[in-house]
């Protein structure tokens, strides 16, 4: 369903939360009838491969109603608890009005202005700049912004980030994202599962007991079923494969598109085109999270992971998003920023008496001759005397 607009956008996020839960239980039931072929393999491997397939489609049937409950319950425990799960893993928390008064105001401005609820408000203790929203209704809503954020971006900047990710939470790409981030999980884990299970038993093709005084005939039909289970574990691997290849493509494919929707979605709250490209730039490569995800870190305004020739990133670059804003909200780049952390002092670097003024002469600073001692600035900590006689 293409989406054209933002009241399209949003059903079509609905359609597709929709779809990709019934995705779930048919990538559920591959993972089932390829662990399925394993099993059967595991317990005899001296038969061909049409056997496997039906045996494995038997057992798929019989453990329909099991592997339905499991993703159900998979699901159910993502919608209580997923919030609890990412807060464990990134270590953000709940902050009040008294606690964090800048951040609320900046937020309940925004609220107020559109007529949206305000959602929960968690800060992440980390130097990192970087922001995300979480949660599957409006009593689970929540924003979460790092120290780091607050404590590198104006008021109007940290306004246009929590307008970006209001308007996430508003075209419904939050809910859209966890139920994608469930699908990886729930294949990840049962793909995992069934490896572990194959090759930590030490499986061999065509059995282990048999001994080297066997008949040439029953070598032969061993031979010949051994094929079939050699096909059997290979379609398995496949099978899996596939799923869990599947389930990487849906969480890739949702992200792009809705970075730069979201970013037209702050100006239009904001009205502050501005103030949202000098946020990405001041964010531009310095919004990595340590402790989190990979799932965590496509939730954020900007996920400075990227995959093999830009195929597996997750967001558009910050370049692109920027120029997308001065081509059509009228903004005005001013390049990429340094923030006063980025030139903290080297601990190495001489002080007090033994401090030199930078030389100045020539482009290369090498050069022998003193250059004129500089006004009082943030390079020197001394202040300016009279000049020393030798």
């Amino acid at each position: 369903m293409a989406a054209y607009g933002l009241y399209t956008h949003i059903a079509s996020n609905k359609l597709r939360s929709v779809l990709l839960l019934a995705g779930l239980f048919l990538l559920i039931y591959v993972l089932v009838f390829a662990g399925a072929l394993i099993a059967e393999v595991m317990l005899d491997s001296g038969r061909t491969v049409n056997f496997y397939l039906a045996a494995a489609t038997r057992d798929l049937v019989k453990a329909v109603p099991v592997a339905t409950i499991a993703a159900a319950l998979w699901i159910v425990i993502a919608y209580f608890f997923h919030q609890k799960i990412i807060d464990a893993v990134t270590g953000g928390h709940d902050v009040t009005r008294k606690e964090q008064p800048r951040l609320f105001n900046l937020l309940e401005n925004l609220c107020i202005s559109r007529g949206i609820t305000m959602p929960k408000l968690k800060v992440m203790e980390s130097d990192a700049l970087n922001a995300f929203a979480t949660g599957l209704n409006q009593r689970q809503y929540a924003i979460t912004v790092t120290t780091g954020l607050l404590g590198a971006l104006s008021d109007q900047e940290i306004e246009a980030v929590l307008g970006h990710e209001l308007t996430h939470i508003r075209n419904g790409d939050v809910q859209l994202m966890v139920v994608a981030v469930v699908i990886a999980g729930v294949i990840g884990f049962f793909g995992e599962m069934f490896f572990r299970i194959f090759f930590n038993n030490g499986f061999r093709l065509g059995g282990g007991s048999s001994s080297s005084s066997s008949s040439s005939s029953s070598n032969s039909d061993r031979k010949s079923s051994g094929g079939g289970a050699i096909f059997a574990i290979l379609i398995a691997v496949a099978l899996i494969a596939l799923a869990w290849m599947l389930s990487q493509v849906v969480r890739f494919a949702l992200s792009r598109s809705r970075e730069f929707l979201a970013d037209a979605g702050s100006v239009e709250l904001t009205k502050n085109p501005d103030a949202m490209i000098s946020a990405l730039r001041k964010i531009e490569n310095r919004g990595e999270l340590p402790r989190a995800t990979s799932a965590v870190m496509e939730m954020c305004v900007d996920n400075p992971r990227e995959g093999f020739a830009d195929l597996f990133a997750t967001h558009p670059s910050v370049e692109s998003r920027v120029q997308a804003l001065v081509k059509f909200a009228g903004g005005h780049d001013p390049g990429p920023l340094a923030l006063p952390s980025d030139t903290a002092p080297d601990a190495d670097a001489p002080t007090g008496d033994d401090a030199t003024v930078p030389a100045t002469a020539g482009p290369w600073g090498n050069h022998p001759t003193p250059a004129p001692q500089p006004p009082p600035g943030p390079w020197s900590s001394n202040p300016p005397g009279p000049p020393r006689h030798g």
